[in-house]
């Protein structure tokens, strides 16, 4: 739920009608798709006003009011971002997330395979909540474990900030995280066989791969500060890959997914 739809997300802050236009298209696509989903994730940025900031309850309720409209058969899973939590996140901002959406960071199954949800702004800035970064950072090495162990088919990572744009060595910049702190983590992920890290926050698609890990940022439903139309991305797991493709909201209403990636879908 951001100002502007395409350009400037910065000014303004009180319209938004075309953030649920949009909105409302994403849902009815995703609510046509055969077969159903077996999940829809929102990569963070959930809204644009940031803790404290005016419009952020409206924003909210206008919001949960369009994914009420969402299949009950397919579940949502909502990854924090900056404008969630705060660029620097404190246990109060992090306490309203949890009350509104839900849990900052967890884990679930789907067909064998791990997904793991993080809050980014810990790897970020945490310099306000140091101990809520480090609970997350014992809980990460825990599931990683279990990647580790390869008692799952594939792990996936969920995070608003990507590891990088394109390349693990590029320069530091307001859309990934810091080198250190990319390549540490990268590193992990790697080491456990963390398949693909799905990112937003660039409103734009890029991604790159280091090792066998894949990062794909995906552009937005809403604000485009690229040259990507307003879209989703869908992603199809098999035993033996991970398959992903940007589509924009337009294509996905009318066409549906490719013939390719429903032939995928019926691998066994």
């Amino acid at each position: 739920m951001k100002a502007w739809s395409t350009g400037d997300c910065d000014n303004g802050g009180d319209e938004w009608e075309q953030e649920i236009r949009l909105t409302e298209q994403a849902v009815q696509a995703i609510n046509k798709l055969k077969p159903k989903p077996r999940f829809f994730v929102l990569c963070g940025d959930l809204i644009h006003a940031m803790p404290g900031m005016p419009w952020r309850k409206e924003q909210t309720e206008d919001l949960q009011r369009v994914l009420r409209n969402l299949d009950s058969e397919i579940p949502l899973v909502l990854v924090s971002g900056n404008h969630d939590v705060g660029n620097t996140p404190t246990p109060e901002t992090i306490a309203e997330f949890q009350q509104t959406w839900g849990d900052d960071y967890f884990s679930f199954w789907v067909g064998g395979v791990l997904f793991l949800v993080l809050n980014s702004q810990f790897l970020y800035d945490a310099s306000r909540c140091p101990a809520l970064k480090q609970a997350q950072d014992q809980w990460l090495d825990q599931q990683l474990s279990i990647a580790g162990r390869q008692q799952c088919r594939h792990a996936v990572v969920f995070q608003h900030i990507p590891l990088f744009l394109q390349s693990v060595d590029e320069d530091d910049d307001y859309f990934n995280l810091a080198k250190a702190v990319r390549k540490e983590t990268a590193d992990k992920f790697a080491r456990a066989g963390v398949k693909a890290v799905f990112s937003g926050h660039y409103h734009r698609n890029a991604g790159g791969t280091y090792q066998n890990l894949d990062m794909v940022v995906s552009s937005a439903i809403g604000c485009q500060l690229g040259k990507d139309a307003h879209g989703l991305r869908v992603v199809v797991v098999t035993a033996e890959k991970i398959v992903h493709r940007y589509y924009s909201l337009d294509e996905l209403s009318e066409k549906g997914i490719d013939g390719d990636l429903m032939a995928l879908m019926e691998e066994k």
